[in-house]
């Protein structure tokens, strides 16, 4: 049976990826900072990543050909907080000690952010990457640092820069939940103006991506994407809509900081892979209004 070690598995794209490697024969060993409940197929290994010498005691009684890392801190100020720098010591340390137990294949998480955003449509081997906070700044560190690393031990090595997701799951503060949950309940929905263009993939497309990129022959970075720009503001009438909602959506009545009018990916090397799309964005925003209302 084909193994593989995963840490993120407990995320909101994580639990996608393990459905899919599960549905693919995979044997997944999940290294998570709590107790799982057992699931066949899963091996579970409770071990916090950014504790060296617990990880150093799990790779000296394991060995893995593959592994998929997405794990990261993904709390609300993951932009601007100081564990990212943590984060990048704990990933290459753990591709270290991964290489050196006879690991050959590793699929690391990149982000859409590392790029310059104000070139609107990103495209892996045109658009410069200029992240502006520390977050997208450590990611694009970290994919320098890995490449490099990667390459020097002739390890496959595939960086997958994330878009927008979403789906089940996703955190309640999110646009998407926030305003179906405000639907829902008959709230007055409050957002922003959401006259940008964003790229997003509903989040089990997004890890069949991640998971096609993990079996490809393909090394290097590559864009998790759907190529198709769609406005903030047709996601949230789109909504209302199918959740007949009434009430008032009052656009503006929430600041953002973000300025970039369009951002969306380029994904012809993802395509290239034979991926495609599975779940429109009217089906997914049905499926994730189904799931909230089953939660609220």
């Amino acid at each position: 049976m084909k193994k593989v070690l995963l840490t993120g598995g407990t995320g909101f794209i994580g639990q996608a990826v393990v459905e899919i490697l599960l549905n693919k024969g995979y044997e997944v060993h999940l290294i998570s900072t709590k107790t799982q409940k057992q699931k066949q197929g899963v091996i579970n290994h409770q071990i916090n990543l950014l504790d060296d010498k617990a990880l150093g005691e799990f790779f000296a009684k394991h060995s893995f050909e593959s592994a998929i890392y997405l794990a990261w801190y993904v709390n609300a100020d993951y932009q601007t907080n100081d564990i990212n720098l943590e984060w990048i010591i704990a990933t290459l340390n753990f591709i270290k000690l991964f290489k050196e137990n006879g690991g050959k294949k590793f699929l690391a998480a990149g982000s859409m952010l590392e790029y310059d955003l104000k070139y609107g449509y990103l495209n892996e081997d045109l658009s410069p990457l200029n992240a502006s906070s520390l977050y997208a700044s450590s990611k694009t560190a970290l994919y320098k640092a890995l490449s490099a690393y990667c390459k020097k031990y002739d390890i496959d090595f595939k960086w997958a820069r994330i878009f927008n997701v979403y789906g089940p799951g996703e955190k309640r503060q999110r646009l998407m939940p926030s305003v179906i949950i405000s639907c829902l309940k008959g709230d007055d929905v409050r957002v922003s103006d959401c006259l940008n263009f964003q790229d997003y993939l509903y989040v089990s497309d997004m890890a069949g991506g991640i998971v096609m990129l993990f079996e490809s022959p393909f090394n290097g970075a590559m864009n998790i994407c759907s190529n198709q720009p769609v406005q903030l503001r047709y996601i949230v009438n789109k909504i209302a809509e199918l959740t007949n909602f009434k009430g008032k959506i009052l656009y503006g009545s929430v600041l953002t900081k973000v300025n970039n009018n369009v951002i969306v990916g380029n994904n012809q090397k993802l395509l290239n892979l034979g991926w495609r799309a599975k779940i429109s964005l009217n089906i997914g925003l049905e499926k994730t209004i189904s799931y909230w209302k089953d939660k609220i």
